[in-house]
């Protein structure tokens, strides 16, 4: 595990306030994207706000001195909008190549393409990011960068959470579902036809869609539109379902931020050392979760004070279970989480 440089560290700092600037610009310039324009109707003039791209609208009022006064401020409101996102997107092209040029690059490219699709589309609440991929987060976190053979992965795992409406989620994608918005990073995405909850694209990259394990009663499929993908039921996601969540600013591969809902890290830990003790975990598998319970773990203790392993904050898992992954990270690599000795 190696620590950031001073250089590094105020180019995380700064990507991180940029993008977050960049995003809200975004969102901003394109509330103004159906527009607003005067309609006909019996000889009367109409100012019309369009709120799709169907062309569908809903009437402000005739035209009078307060409707122009609104158009008129709508009009400004764009013009002004577009300019700052248009100076914050040359910001952000600036600092992705000076964090190329530092090499903190450390998120898959198609991953990052991802997760800028599903922001532009204010989802990126939606999904949480579990599994290797969540370490580069982990990482941006600590300010430290973490053998590479461990964060290596040809797949990310898009956890959502089925309490959620489905309809809302549905309607931010735009009729396109989950596979368009993945088709518009890489086009080459198809489903999988062994496995409907996958996608999978022309150089074998795949996209999950998991969900917790359900009541039997509740038989209902999650997905997002007609021949979209399906979310596959895992056992004993709750525990990252309901664990905390954080939005992080990590740098994908090509220097670009890019923000990433992660699950708790002290949650992430505890959920992969109890993963690698599970008979019905592939071997080759096991090892690998032990090996990235025990890096997530090092961080939080080495580099997120504020982290507690108190039991009073992980609630959301069971006793047993925090004790069995207690008894994993301590065995052979001498782990000890202040607060979980029960």
């Amino acid at each position: 595990m190696q620590p950031l440089d001073h250089q590094q560290q105020l180019f995380m700092v700064e990507s991180d306030q940029l993008y977050r600037a960049w995003i809200d610009a975004l969102h901003h310039a394109r509330s103004y994207r159906y527009g607003m324009r005067w309609m006909s109707s019996k000889g009367r003039q109409y100012l019309l706000r369009r709120q799709d791209a169907r062309g569908n609208g809903k009437s402000l009022g005739p035209r009078n001195a307060e409707t122009e006064a609104v158009y008129a401020a709508f009009t400004e409101g764009k013009v002004r909008a577009k300019a700052r996102l248009q100076t914050l997107s040359e910001r952000v092209k600036n600092q992705t190549r000076l964090n190329r040029a530092l090499r903190l690059g450390r998120l898959p490219s198609i991953v990052g393409d991802i997760l800028l699709g599903l922001a532009a589309a204010r989802m990126e609440h939606d999904f949480c990011v579990i599994g290797t991929h969540a370490i580069h987060a982990y990482e941006a976190m600590a300010g430290v960068h973490c053998r590479m053979e461990l964060l290596a992965s040809g797949d990310v795992d898009l956890l959502y959470d089925p309490r959620r409406h489905l309809s809302i989620v549905t309607q931010k994608l735009d009729q396109g579902g989950l596979l368009g918005l993945l088709r518009k990073a890489d086009p080459s995405f198809v489903p999988s036809r062994d496995a409907p909850f996958r996608a999978v694209n022309d150089k074998g990259f795949m996209v999950d869609l998991v969900i917790p394990a359900r009541d039997m009663r509740d038989a209902t499929d999650v997905t997002f539109g007609q021949d979209d993908l399906v979310a596959v039921e895992l056992p004993n996601l709750h525990w990252l379902v309901n664990a905390p969540k954080h939005d992080v600013v990590a740098i994908a591969s090509d220097g670009r931020p890019v923000m990433m809902r992660v699950p708790d890290p002290r949650a992430f830990a505890l959920h992969k050392a109890w993963l690698s003790t599970r008979q019905d975990r592939e071997p080759v598998k096991k090892g690998r979760d032990r090996a990235q319970a025990v890096l997530v773990a090092e961080i939080v203790l080495a580099h997120l004070p504020t982290f507690e392993f108190d039991p009073a904050q992980l609630r959301y898992f069971s006793a047993e279970m925090l004790q069995q992954a207690r008894r994993t990270l301590a065995g052979g690599d001498g782990i000890r989480l202040p607060g979980i000795d029960f």
